[in-house]
């Protein structure tokens, strides 16, 4: 029987009980919540690094996003209020557009 003590999205248990397999879980408190969704952000992204196709990059963006927006809601902002905060970021910093890579600075 393996062990996993992830953080699983809330439709896994349904899916596991229909493959006719049982399971144990528990809900975790907030500060434990979060501390699993960042170890679940850490997860996607080194998902997303090791994928190698287009598509399977693009299933592995969309569960960043996913646990991005989960995070977001647990410090209780909004995708509204993330996303403003990345615009005015973008307005004043710039974007990623250019593909600027910072050699050195000068003193």
């Amino acid at each position: 029987m393996p062990t996993y003590n992830k953080l699983v999205r809330d439709r896994i248990p349904d899916i596991i009980q229909k493959s006719g397999k049982s399971y144990n879980t528990r809900i975790l408190s907030h500060s434990e919540y979060t501390m699993a969704l960042k170890d679940k952000l850490q997860e996607e992204v080194n998902e997303y690094l090791e994928a190698g196709h287009l598509k399977d990059q693009g299933e592995e963006l969309a569960d960043i996003l996913e646990v991005v927006y989960a995070l977001a809601e647990a410090q209780q902002m909004s995708t509204d209020e993330l996303d403003e905060i990345r615009r005015t970021k973008a307005q004043q910093r710039g974007r990623f557009e250019g593909r600027v890579l910072l050699i050195d600075v000068q003193e």
